[in-house]
């Protein structure tokens, strides 16, 4: 089968792998469409990043229809339309067909398309995880930073149908404040980090209170204003590790509470049904129209040349709030 493969000088070429064949707990899916992450690009350059390979293809996340199934399979038949992540114990997707436990498989909701579906899994359940050990209420304020990226945007969608709308997001451009303007928010919630006087700006949107709850998207620079703009015991949630020691500092003086973000610890724990209920839960809120689904913009079709393009958009922050999309 066609694959974009992972060579042994951590370089990408296209080439062919052997199509597999699912064992008893498995689905095998073809793929419709598969999403780029930073991640997929940062294995390559990180040393960090790059421990965690275990498959010369790369890809977290795709959608597509089971047409084979293991003997033990009970949740899907053959036609299913379905859509996962793809890194808790399988190859990635990257690829023409992939074998997938089916405890991390969920079924594609019906009113949205394959494209739309591929865009969830990782941003999803990385802002329903926000969402859910936050346990926000309506009374309390949250800073959000890169608010127009794939998790923000789908926080912010959470949020907003929970009806918590104590919300300030920051932006780099016009463009991405516009994109906040059509979720719900505000004008005056909506805060361009790039002007001066940017602590300022922020708790004057926010009635010249410090917040709750600080979700930095960000890092580095954006860790810093995040920690000062905190409460006293306020939360500090980092999505990213890249908080500075500037920022360490002050959230230590200030008693914060620190919120790592992480999925990765559940592919550890082995605990897929963190990954089936976060699945079903967006899935709920998918096909009552609580929460619409993520931008997305098809780069191309399954080749080199597409995952190249897509990940030098990403390193260059051009996706427009668009989830990249690879069609196969």
């Amino acid at each position: 089968m066609k694959a974009v493969i992972l060579n042994k000088n951590f370089q990408l070429e296209d080439g062919f792998a052997e199509k597999p064949q699912p064992k008893n707990n498995e689905v095998l899916i073809k793929i419709k469409a598969s999403g780029f992450n930073p991640v997929d690009y940062q294995m390559l350059e990180n040393k960090l990043e790059r421990k965690l390979i275990s498959s010369p293809i790369l890809g977290r996340e795709l959608s597509g229809i089971v047409i084979e199934k293991g003997t033990s399979v009970t949740q899907f038949n053959i036609g299913d339309e379905v859509f996962c992540g793809s890194s808790m114990g399988s190859n990635g997707s990257y690829t023409e067909y992939i074998a997938i436990p089916e405890s991390v498989v969920s079924h594609k909701p019906k009113n949205i398309s394959f494209e739309q579906a591929t865009a969830i899994p990782s941003v999803g359940v990385t802002a329903l995880q926000v969402f859910n050990r936050l346990q926000p209420n309506k009374n309390d304020t949250i800073l959000i930073t890169g608010a127009t990226g794939g998790v923000g945007s789908f926080l912010i969608k959470l949020l907003l149908a929970h009806n918590i709308q104590k919300i300030i997001a920051t932006v780099g451009n016009e463009e991405n404040k516009n994109i906040l303007l059509k979720m719900g928010l505000q004008s005056h919630q909506i805060i361009n980090y790039k002007n001066d006087n940017l602590i300022e700006n922020i708790l004057k949107a926010n009635q010249n209170n410090l917040f709750d709850f600080g979700i930095d998207l960000v890092g580095n620079y954006m860790s810093e204003i995040t920690a000062e703009t905190l409460k006293t015991n306020g939360t500090y949630v980092d999505v990213t590790a890249l908080t500075t020691q500037e920022a360490r500092d002050t959230l230590f003086h200030k008693g914060s509470i620190i919120m790592n973000i992480s999925n990765y610890a559940y592919i550890v724990d082995k605990n897929h049904e963190y990954y089936k209920n976060s699945f079903k839960e967006i899935s709920r809120l998918l096909e009552n129209n609580s929460i619409n689904p993520p931008n997305y913009k098809i780069v191309g079709e399954l080749s080199l040349e597409t995952v190249l393009k897509a990940h030098s958009m990403l390193k260059n922050n051009e996706t427009k709030g668009n989830k990249l999309i690879m069609i196969h």
